[in-house]
């Protein structure tokens, strides 16, 4: 079954609250982050797109390439299916990237029936394309569904949020991430939203676009 979605900022408000009852350390991190964005982006497949070029490079770095696709006409699935391999890489996609937008153009996901999937079973159902691995099928899960238990303990500003708002000696693994987030269910999306807003916080950089 689908759980709770977060459509406004008083679902975001609502996790919030009780996580900051939940854990004190949680409650010290949004008085220090303030309120916490909605994050949530019309699903299909554009911001299934927009999640690939996140992969592995800085916020800054994704946006400048963002940018450049949208000029070029390329972040819908008629202008990648339109685009030769060498117009995407042109437009700011590695060769592999370009490889893997080819690939999700070609993918034919039902993006309305992922809206009544199961959070599994959605992530099952992205990860079987190439170049969609299970953080990305998380972020789309997150922001494009708007799921409200789904977490990516994959991040690197996840886990380094993590290590600082809980003083722990090491950034945690993902496994180690995953398991300490079970004790966020049923709010931990709004969890990650703490977490970045931290790690924007104390790092003065942007974790996530």
């Amino acid at each position: 079954m689908v759980g709770r979605i977060i459509e406004s900022l008083d679902c975001v408000a609502e996790g919030a609250a009780w996580l900051a009852a939940s854990d004190v350390r949680f409650a010290g991190a949004l008085g220090q982050v303030g309120a916490l964005p909605l994050r949530r982006h019309a699903d299909g497949f554009t911001a299934l797109l927009d999640a690939i070029v996140g992969q592995q490079v800085s916020v800054a770095s994704a946006n400048a390439i963002w940018a450049r696709m949208e000029a070029a006409g390329v972040v819908s699935l008629e202008g990648v299916q339109a685009a030769t391999d060498e117009q995407l890489r042109a437009a700011g996609l590695s060769r592999q990237k370009a490889r893997y937008a080819k690939a999700l153009a070609a993918s034919g996901i039902d993006f309305i029936g992922l809206r009544v999937m199961p959070d599994e079973v959605v992530i099952a159902e992205l990860v079987a394309v190439p170049g969609i691995g299970r953080w990305t099928a998380e972020i789309y899960a997150m922001f494009a569904l708007g799921r409200a238990d789904v977490f990516a303990p994959g991040d690197l500003a996840l886990q380094e949020g993590a290590r600082l708002l809980f003083g722990l000696e090491a950034r945690p693994t993902e496994k180690a991430l995953r398991a300490m987030a079970e004790a966020w269910s049923p709010w931990r999306s709004v969890a990650a939203r703490v977490l970045w807003a931290y790690y924007h916080v104390v790092k003065t950089r942007e974790g996530i676009r």
